[in-house]
Formats: structure tokens, C-alpha cells, sequence
């Protein structure tokens, strides 16, 4: 089973930063995910929402603001190419494109380091939204391709079919044995991911996972490919 490194590590550092990714280094993760936005001066900057909330509660909107703008009020705001730069190979990113978000900034970020050798396999694509993985896979048919779903298996696999990948990430609480055992007939790498809130009682209810090893062995017997986690200290070996 794969342990995903959840925006970095969120459960230890500030979600999509160098802290974070530092720390899911350290408990050794197979992979460390992270979420792209482009601003107003197509810079490619790591937040999983589309709006940078900062200190003093001002809400800026990403994509109508240059990097300069955000840095202000965020100064450890993350750029992709600073992301590239720290991890430097030691392990594969996944990188979910957020839904809307222009796909030709991160191309050029892609085209620069690929250029500069690193290799297809350093990389997984993955998003919610099918126009941005059609686009991507089609300037980098070698990178596999991740399609993100929240609850529906079936229109999990019909993207899944149209991008020729296996692979396929789902919010934890719509999961369960018999669905993930079909998946795993079905040839297809199923991964689990947490919910933005925790919400104990669907935990209770639904067998939550993502953050803890001992469900997510459960789940692995089923066929489950691995969890992307907020704790990956918990998982380490």
C-alpha cells in the first residue's frame, strides 16, 4: 500500500509548503500531492482553495492577483518551480490541477524541468476537471494520469477509460469493500483521500481510512492501492 503525502504533510505543517513537504519527506512517503493555481501574472503557486485567506482575515482571489500581491500577505505562499527545486527527484509528485485552472503555465513549468532531465515517471497528473487532463495527456502521454472523484464510481472509470489510466482517487467515505474489491477486478489503482473537515461521525459510521493505519489495512486487503494522508508519521514503517 502507497502512502501519499496530503498537501505535504498537512497534519503536521501548513498545508502546500516547503514545511510541509519537508516533513512528508521525512516520514518517507511514496509520493507527496499538492494542489496548482495560476495568478493574475501566470505564476503556478500551490493552494488548494481559490481564494488566499491571510493573517488578518482578508480573502484574495488567486487567479485576480499577481504573486507579488499574494506574497504580501502570505510569505510562505509556495511556487511549483520551488517545489521542483526542494524535492528535486527524491520522490514522485502528484499534482492535482485545480478545476478551471489554465493547464499552458504548468505545461511550460513541465516542459523546463523535463527538459532539464527529469523523466516522466517523477510526475502523476491528476485533477477533478476532464478538459485539463485530456490537455495534459495529451502534451505528455508518458506521465500517468490521476482521475480525482469524489463519489462516483461510474463516471470514475468512464474518465478514467477516455484518459487510458488505471488510476483513480476517491474521497474516503464513499468506499467500501465491495466496491474497492470490484475496482481492484476491474484493473484499476484505487487511492483514498480524507475529507477537507473532519466529521466524526461519518468517520464512525464509514470506516474512515486516510488517517489511520490500522482501517487502512482493512481497506488494503480489499484491494485498496493506498491512502493519501495528512498524518503520513502515522503509516511510516
Amino acid at each position: 500500500m502507497k502512502i501519499i503525502g496530503h498537501r505535504g504533510a498537512k497534519g503536521l505543517a501548513p498545508e502546500n509548503t516547503l514545511a510541509s513537504f519537508k516533513k512528508a519527506i521525512e516520514h518517507h512517503t511514496d509520493e507527496l500531492e499538492f494542489d496548482l493555481r495560476v495568478t493574475s501574472d501566470s505564476v503556478v503557486i500551490l493552494s488548494h482553495n481559490a481564494h488566499l485567506s491571510d493573517p488578518a482575515g482578508n480573502q484574495l482571489l488567486i487567479r485576480g492577483c499577481t504573486y507579488a500581491e499574494l506574497k504580501k500577505h502570505k510569505p510562505d505562499l509556495t511556487t511549483f518551480k520551488e517545489v521542483l527545486d526542494f524535492t528535486n527527484r527524491r520522490v514522485p509528485l502528484y499534482v492535482e490541477i485545480k478545476p478551471g485552472e489554465p493547464t499552458e503555465p504548468v505545461i511550460n513549468i513541465l516542459d523546463t524541468y523535463l527538459a532539464a532531465g527529469w523523466k516522466p515517471q517523477d510526475f502523476r497528473l491528476g485533477s477533478y476537471d476532464q478538459a485539463a487532463l485530456l490537455a495534459l495527456h495529451q502534451a505528455y502521454p508518458d506521465i500517468q494520469t490521476i482521475v480525482i472523484e469524489n463519489w462516483s464510481g461510474v463516471r470514475a472509470t468512464r474518465r478514467a477509460r477516455q484518459l487510458g489510466t488505471k488510476r483513480i482517487s476517491m474521497l474516503e467515505y464513499w468506499l467500501w469493500p465491495g466496491f474497492i474489491a470490484s475496482m481492484r477486478r476491474g484493473g484499476y489503482e484505487l487511492y483514498s483521500f480524507p475529507p477537507k473537515k473532519n466529521r466524526p461521525l461519518a468517520t464512525f459510521l464509514l470506516g474512515a481510512h486516510s488517517n489511520d493505519p490500522a482501517n487502512a489495512r482493512k481497506w488494503a486487503k480489499h484491494g485498496l492501492a493506498g491512502v493519501i494522508t495528512d498524518y503520513p508519521d502515522r503509516f511510516e514503517k
